[in-house]
């Protein structure tokens, strides 16, 4: 049984535009922020499934979907898919992430009738032929295979691993060789066919649009979607996480560079001390001004590239550090990430770096906003992730909120943790114990 359509006004805001949520009869959403001086356009097809919600035996299936759906439909073949975006020098583009699926397109505003048309097409009305699945099936292998020697991957892929275990938050969101080989061509089918239904499905368009008009377009564009109007169940707050991380994990491979990931698990995406956390990070390792920068790099020379950055998902989230360096100082490099960490959570941050570190933030967001396209990603993120739609303004506010004292705490309660270690160079684990 359908239900109703609703429309609500959630955001008019002179600095930002007019955000608009209709939910249609099926359960389709569609979400836009209406900002007329702006000639481009953004939308995105935002679904609620990623890497997370696949069995060990599924593993790889909502990227496989990613590479498939623009692959072919009735209406276009994979080349006509390309070119009919591109030939009004429009951007088509999709990523695969933990949490959910987005396909996406950026065209100038009088093009966004053809960009919805063409994404519906693609989301809604893939063919997923048998032939279409063997050719991606190797496309995805030879991806894989790329990741597998790209170091600086390598680590981060293991990190994971080691601070999730053989979780659906730990294992890699391509899949394994193994298992992008082993999924049959009708198991993608039925994977598309029980996450890809209008209740589970975010349309989301940003920039110089008109809300009714990409409502009657999403409405036309999705509609071969079938589908009851039950979101699929949520996912549990633990999501299988194992108790306990491991603290170390070291691959051996004969390169010029070692590659270190240290970090830690850290809150969800909704817990409020995320802001808090962020400051953290940019103080540790936001910038060339950051306090690890400017110590393993400026100070010392030990290392190129050092940064920390947070990943934050429903149940639970990571901080890491990332450095590039050379094998006989990988040791020292990781002593002193992790001698900084403590040295945070001991004496606490200055005035001086609470109030950089929010300043980072707010500028980030702020020139972040200047692009439909990041906008049209912040819409279809809070409504995908979060479900609620949360202004630029209130998501400004809470991080000026911050206080010195959440800082400490969100130190203590989560920096103080031992520190997970990944390390990818010519050496073995015995050069870190």
């Amino acid at each position: 049984m359908s239900r109703p359509l609703t429309r609500t006004l959630i955001d008019d805001n002179p600095l930002g535009g007019t955000v608009q949520r209709t939910v249609l009869p099926s359960g389709l959403r569609v979400v836009t922020e209406s900002i007329p001086v702006m000639r481009s356009a953004s939308v995105g097809a935002w679904i609620g499934v990623g890497s997370r919600d696949e069995t060990p035996e599924m593993s790889g299936a909502s990227h496989f979907l990613e590479h498939l759906l623009f692959k072919g439909t009735a209406k276009r073949t994979a080349a006509e898919i390309s070119e009919a975006v591109e030939a009004v020098g429009g951007e088509s583009n999709a990523y695969t992430a933990r949490d959910h699926t987005c396909f996406y397109e950026r065209v100038l505003a009088d093009d966004l009738p053809l960009a919805l048309d063409v994404l519906g097409d693609a989301v809604s009305a893939s063919l997923i032929a048998d032939r279409d699945v063997e050719v991606e099936r190797g496309v995805i292998l030879e991806e894989i295979a790329s990741s597998a020697d790209d170091p600086a991957e390598v680590v981060h892929e293991h990190f994971n691993r080691a601070l999730f275990g053989d979780s659906p938050i730990g294992r890699d969101i391509a899949g394994t060789a193994e298992s992008v080989r082993a999924i049959t061509a009708e198991q993608i089918r039925g994977f598309y066919r029980r996450h890809y239904l209008p209740s589970n499905l975010l349309v989301c368009a940003a920039g110089g649009v008109d809300h009714e008009e990409v409502v009657k377009l999403a409405r036309e564009a999705f509609a071969p979607l079938q589908g009851g109007t039950e979101v699929p169940a949520q996912r549990l707050p633990s999501d299988g996480v194992p108790r306990l991380p491991s603290l170390l994990t070291v691959t051996n491979e004969d390169i010029e560079q070692a590659n270190l990931v240290i970090g830690c698990r850290t809150m969800s995406r909704k817990d409020e001390r995320a802001y808090a956390l962020g400051v953290l990070n940019s103080v540790l390792g936001g910038g060339s001004s950051s306090r690890l920068f400017q110590s393993i790099r400026e100070e010392r020379g030990l290392a190129y590239s050092v940064s920390s950055s947070t990943a934050h998902f429903g149940g639970t989230g990571s901080f890491s550090v990332y450095a590039g360096c050379s094998p006989d100082k990988a040791r020292e490099v990781r002593d002193l990430v992790v001698a900084e960490i403590a040295r945070v959570v001991n004496d606490g941050i200055t005035e001086e770096e609470l109030r950089r570190g929010k300043k980072m933030y707010e500028v980030g967001v702020i020139l972040a906003m200047e692009d439909s396209g990041s906008r049209m990603e912040w819409l279809g993120r809070d409504e995908t992730l979060y479900g609620e739609l949360i202004s630029v303004e209130q998501d400004l506010a809470r991080n000026e909120a911050v206080t010195m004292a959440q800082v400490r705490a969100v130190a203590a309660d989560i920096l103080s943790q031992p520190m997970t270690t990944a390390a990818v160079g010519p050496f073995d684990q015995g050069e870190f114990e």
